[in-house]
């Protein structure tokens, strides 16, 4: 895996896109749940769908968890679902969208 992981908790970190390919080796990191905070189509054809991501995340043992939000206009909405999946999840946790940008703030701004 060549993306890097930034570790803000022992429970949650974030990272800029991952693809289907990367579900192992965040598996043998730890890590029990993947969240997506990037909306599908975003990033154009080469960008993972959310289905493909979650197939790949069941497939290595990990929760998946599809949080879409696009860039400047999170809702409270979306942070209150993304504060409980957090919750709710079997942690380490990893979050994830374009930069690891958006997943951050989800997180900051459910704290």
């Amino acid at each position: 895996m060549t993306v890097q992981i930034t570790q803000h908790t022992p429970n949650f970190s974030t990272a800029p896109q991952i693809s289907c390919d990367d579900m192992a080796a965040i598996a043998a990191s730890g890590f029990h749940t993947v969240i997506n905070n990037r909306p599908d189509g975003e990033g154009g054809p080469e960008q993972p769908s959310s289905h493909a991501m979650a197939q790949a995340a069941q497939a290595h043992g990990l929760a998946y968890h599809y949080i879409p939000v696009i860039s400047g206009q999170v809702t409270q909405e979306q942070v209150t679902a993304f504060a409980e999946a957090l919750a709710q999840a079997p942690g380490p946790v990893l979050a994830f969208c374009r930069s690891g940008t958006r997943s951050t703030n989800m997180w900051r701004m459910g704290q």
